[in-house]
């Protein structure tokens, strides 16, 4: 990409100016009274140099555009009431460049609805006190062609900026979804490769045997089954002490479902622990014959919900008479109180 320094720019803008104000020096002689065209040439100065003024924010503060407007009306009036329209007046014209330099100015600064009503009361004025023909050969028709090109320019630029904003965004999306599924596929493979290291030794046995096994075999492939889909179902609910209080439960008997729905992924790992520890309590305290953890939804203040079902006398493990044994709702902050307590 191809820049240009600004320091360059404002320099050619300031030399641009100092070129008119010259003019307007060196031709002092021609009006009948100079003091007029001295105040245009002191207004016109103070005007372009806090136009080019260096500052952070492109767009042109208000009172500045107004400012500028209003020296842009002022110049011809007070140079023309000294000059006459029927004569060749020379470099004492000076402030129709100077008018059509400061509005460029101010067009490139944003302000385009400011500098195209400058450059067109130049015209009116010029229009009015010397005729049609003078908006050619005083230059009014290429102060009003810089502006053109400022308005252009400036439109091109605020578009290739919001293009490249746009570009960009687009860019950060798609390096974050890129990363998203690498981070996907990165788990698929570390969980497959965990699945494989501790299905394939009970695979290799059963292979063995034929299919035939022990009734203690047929316990460890369904409590092995069951780890399984732990880690694909309930990924962020397991750490070390989870997994043995869920074993625990379901070597005495009880069903354990974790069910992980993204809610506690945006907790950070100390407050994720803490939840978790509470969790492995709360598995390890209960007697309920069926163990439901679930996530909570996001923006809620419970992090990890749990509840423990007992079924009834001779039910099994059937929920529908269940009876609730553990209710606890784990937050996600330590000021956030906790429903801990039996129902049922």
């Amino acid at each position: 990409m191809i820049s240009v320094p600004r320091w360059l720019l404002l320099g050619l803008a300031a030399m641009f100016s100092l070129y008119h104000v010259v003019l307007g020096l060196y031709s002092l002689d021609v009006p009948e009274h100079p003091v007029a065209p001295i105040a245009a040439l002191v207004l016109y100065s103070v005007a372009t140099a806090l136009s080019i003024w260096p500052v952070k924010r492109v767009r042109m503060p208000d009172w500045l555009a107004a400012f500028d407007l209003a020296v842009a009306i002022a110049l011809p009036l007070l140079v023309t009431g000294q000059l006459d329209a029927r004569a060749d007046n020379g470099y004492a014209t000076w402030y129709v460049a100077a008018v059509g330099t400061l509005m460029t100015i101010v067009a490139a600064r944003r302000r385009l609805v400011i500098a195209w009503t400058g450059v067109i009361a130049l015209g009116v004025q010029t229009l009015v006190w010397a005729g049609f023909p003078a908006l050619g050969t005083l230059g009014v028709v290429g102060s009003i062609v810089w502006v053109a090109i400022a308005h252009m320019l400036t439109v091109a630029l605020a578009t290739a900026t919001r293009e490249a904003r746009r570009y960009a965004q687009a860019e950060r999306e798609a390096a974050a979804w890129q990363a998203a599924q690498d981070a996907h596929l990165f788990e698929g493979r570390m969980r497959l490769a965990h699945t494989n290291r501790v299905a394939a030794p009970m695979l290799r046995r059963i292979a063995d045997r034929g299919g035939v096994l022990t009734d203690r075999q047929r316990a460890e492939c369904r409590m092995l089954e069951a780890a399984i889909r732990d880690e694909i179902r309930g990924r962020m609910l397991l750490t070390d002490a989870v997994r043995v209080e869920v074993q625990r439960a379901r070597e005495r008997g009880a069903i354990v479902t974790l069910l992980d729905e993204g809610g506690i992924d945006d907790l950070d790992e100390a407050v994720r622990d803490r939840v978790l520890s509470r969790l492995a309590e709360a598995i390890a305290s209960s007697n309920a014959d069926r163990i439901i953890a679930r996530t909570a939804a996001e923006g809620t203040p419970v992090a990890v919900t749990v509840v423990g079902l007992v079924a009834p006398e001779g039910g099994a493990h059937e929920t529908e008479d269940a009876e609730v044994e553990l209710w606890l709702e784990i937050p996600r902050g330590d000021d956030v109180p906790v429903h801990d307590g039996d129902e049922g």
